[in-house]
């Protein structure tokens, strides 16, 4: 080998110590760095109390209530579990544990308007119709109330999940007292013509009575002067 190319040899192996005196370690998925140290991690469910050396392994912790850890991890903290707020539309779906979050789901009569993965991360209650709309699809976990307008000769007060029909006091033979609107129905009273022949049968009535009372009346006081007449009591 010349000189020259002893030369290049050499360069080039300094070169590749230098480069590689200062790489960190390649670590396995199921390990975790530290300085030069490649550490094993602590398993679902706990964390690192104390890191690994060149003698010892990794010393780990389960996690306290309240936190989990959803993995491996080389982490010396458990993360927080989630509270489903009640104040944000939201209730328990999965309770946590120290190897899973908690799962959120929307209160009954909210839907979810934003969520990460499998959970609610906040909620909106449910829209309410207006009078004279009536629900064309109603709301569910993850999608809000839809409403539509009454259709002329019909009416709801916001709650129906179809409009109506006007009462028709016609073919009740009642009178129209008020006419229905978009959000009331019709309203019907008795006919004129009805009250009129209720109010004669009335007075017919109490003339019958006192007539009757009369007869009874006079009946009664001859009976009594025909006593007296004759002796008799």
């Amino acid at each position: 080998m010349s000189l020259r190319m002893s030369v290049t040899v050499t360069s080039f192996l300094i070169l590749v110590m230098h480069i590689f005196s200062g790489h960190s370690p390649t670590c396995h998925r199921a390990e975790y760095q530290i300085g030069n140290e490649c550490c094993p991690k602590c398993p679902a469910g706990s964390r690192v109390k104390i890191d690994c050396t060149e003698f010892r392994s990794t010393s780990c912790l389960s996690c306290l209530k309240g936190t989990y850890m959803d993995q491996p991890t080389g982490l010396k903290h458990c993360l927080s579990c989630t509270n489903c707020d009640s104040d944000s539309g939201l209730k328990t779906k999965t309770s946590c544990t120290t190897t899973s979050d908690a799962v959120c789901e929307p209160l009954e009569g909210f839907y979810c308007v934003d969520s990460t993965e499998d959970t609610c991360v906040r909620a909106h209650r449910h829209k309410s119709c207006e009078p004279g709309q009536y629900i064309s699809r109603k709301g569910t976990s993850s999608s809000d109330t839809e409403c539509s307008d009454c259709t002329d000769g019909t009416f709801s007060d916001g709650t129906f999940p179809v409009c109506q029909p006007h009462t028709q006091c016609d073919l009740k033979n009642l009178q129209l007292i008020k006419a229905g609107t978009a959000s009331a129905d019709a309203e019907c009273g008795e006919n004129r013509s009805n009250q009129t022949g209720i109010g004669i049968g009335v007075i017919f009535l109490i003339v019958v009575i006192l007539l009757l009372g009369a007869v009874l009346f006079f009946l009664y006081k001859k009976r009594k002067k025909r006593n007296l007449n004759t002796g008799t009591f």
